[in-house]
């Protein structure tokens, strides 16, 4: 983990925000879980940070990922019209 110094520097606004080391997108489903505890709530916490800290681990954000799921799922065959209007 880099060093940051003390001194904060309008640079590192553009920092995700973290609680610790869980990603902030992680937030909703821990809170979730606060709030409600049962067993499919703490998976679900779990299951989401899970989630977020593989896909962080890779280099990706959600819309990134999301956009990679999209590519994989289209194929390599990209059509210029229609399947029905050939």
């Amino acid at each position: 983990m880099p060093d940051y110094s003390v001194d904060a520097h309008w640079r590192d606004s553009a920092r995700p925000a973290r609680f610790f080391i869980i990603d902030y997108r992680c937030v909703f489903p821990i809170v979730l879980f606060l709030m409600h505890i049962q067993y499919w709530t703490f998976f679900l916490a779990i299951a989401a940070t899970l989630f977020f800290g593989i896909i962080e681990r890779y280099g990706f954000t959600v819309p990134v990922f999301l956009r990679y799921v999209r590519t994989v799922l289209g194929g390599k065959r990209k059509m210029a019209h229609p399947w029905w209007r050939l």
